[in-house]
């Protein structure tokens, strides 16, 4: 949520920035600012009306004593009047303040200066490519098919279980992925990345916080009697740790990893976009979270993209780097880059990673600020990414290590799966 201050005080460039994303911010930054005048000026007058209130409560208390009686009873009803105008400006407050939040949360964050314009992932920028790795000779079966060739996958009795979108695997493919859940996090740890297991469901404050509500309440599982979500990423859990948290000087930067299962409802996927493990409706990943101070969030940010191309690299996969246009670039972030991988058996990039720099959208949401060594209180930078999202890793592994033997694993797998070739 963008701080309301920050509107007033830069309403035409916060206007501006927003068209990046395609976003027509006019009405709704003049009905902020309209709602605030409000808010203050009634805010102003129910202050003026209290400051009222203790004057004549005095007078009364020194007529009382006098014993002036007959003035005493013309005050107090001053006094009832005043409480009766006073409650009717405390209604008015608070429905003006309600109208006012339910405003805010509908900005979008605004986009970094250096984010390009566009309307759909054909406007992404590619900023990094690394394409040497891919096959220019040979035919490679897609991964649906070496799924079910090798015994490894079972996206029929996932359905049956389930429904689509829920894979059951099974033997070499189970250990494949605990091998990669594994890998990730003790690179992550490797990294300087605090290890956490979250909750896999969350509350109503947990999901508004890091802008899943209301922005996308139709693409969360809800567990209507108990109140919850199922969480689509482990960044909301993980984000929520610092929930109405004050850091302290010397605790920036804060640097957590997590393993969850995800949950997303993926409505209006479809076709090829659905088929296999390309868009799953539960799947496997690990998060990296970080907090810190607004002066280097941006570094943050290239650290982070650099340590993804670190595992991707590892586990020689090609990849792309691409920049999010406008168009493409999430409500709460201010800048993405996804990492895409290479699928050799259907000819086309896959997206397995974004890494995020929300500013301090987030934070704002969540109270989350930190005091500098001057004791000076500030809203922290909150920036998230996958490292990594498994299904289509797993996609991409499958695809590209395919030989005559049967489906090769990188070496730097081995030692977690305990086995180097799936046959």
């Amino acid at each position: 949520m963008l701080q309301l201050s920050y509107i007033r005080e830069n309403s035409v460039e916060v206007i501006d920035r927003l068209k990046v994303k395609n976003y027509d911010g006019q009405l709704i930054i003049a009905d902020i600012i309209r709602f605030d005048d409000t808010r203050r000026e009634t805010q102003k007058a129910l202050d003026d009306m209290q400051a009222q209130s203790n004057i004549l409560a005095k007078e009364i208390g020194i007529l009382f004593k006098q014993g002036k009686a007959a003035e005493v009873g013309a005050l107090k009803e001053k006094t009832a009047d005043l409480k009766i105008k006073a409650k009717e400006l405390d209604e008015k407050l608070e429905a003006t303040r309600k109208e006012l939040d339910d405003l805010l949360v509908r900005v979008p964050n605004l986009p970094h200066p250096t984010v390009p314009s566009g309307r759909s992932a054909e406007d992404n920028e590619i900023v990094l490519l690394e394409d040497a790795l891919i096959p220019t000779q040979g035919e490679y079966l897609p991964h649906w098919d070496l799924a079910s060739k090798y015994n490894i996958i079972d996206f029929a009795t996932g359905v049956k279980i389930t429904g689509s979108g829920f894979p059951l695997y099974k033997g070499y493919g189970a250990r494949l992925q605990r091998a990669l859940i594994n890998f990730f996090l003790d690179e992550a740890r490797a990294a300087g990345y605090t290890e956490v297991q979250p909750p896999y469901m969350v509350n109503a404050a947990s999901a508004f916080a890091t802008g899943q509500l209301p922005d996308k309440d139709g693409q969360m599982y809800y567990a209507a009697i108990d109140d919850l979500y199922l969480i689509p990423t482990a960044e909301v859990p993980v984000t929520n740790i610092y929930r109405d948290t004050i850091l302290k000087p010397g605790e920036l930067p804060v640097k957590n990893a997590a393993y969850s299962a995800c949950f997303r409802r993926e409505a209006g996927s479809y076709g090829k976009d659905v088929r296999g493990l390309n868009r799953l409706h539960q799947f496997d990943k690990v998060e990296i979270v970080q907090i810190t101070d607004p002066e280097r969030s941006y570094q943050v940010l290239e650290e982070m993209r650099e340590y993804v191309a670190s595992l991707l690299r590892k586990l020689g996969l090609p990849f792309r780097i691409v920049k999010l246009c406008g168009g493409d670039l999430s409500f709460t972030s201010a800048l993405t880059y996804d990492f895409e991988v290479w699928s050799a058996g259907q000819k086309r990039w896959l997206e397995v990673s974004s890494v995020s720099n929300f500013e301090a959208f987030q934070s704002n949401r969540l109270k989350l600020r930190f005091k500098d060594e001057a004791g000076k209180m500030h809203l922290a930078h909150t920036l998230n990414g996958s490292a990594l999202a498994l299904p289509r890793i797993v996609a991409s592994l499958l695809e590209l290590n395919q030989v005559p033997e049967g489906i090769k694993i990188p070496a730097v797998l081995q030692p977690y799966c305990g086995f180097s070739l799936i046959d």
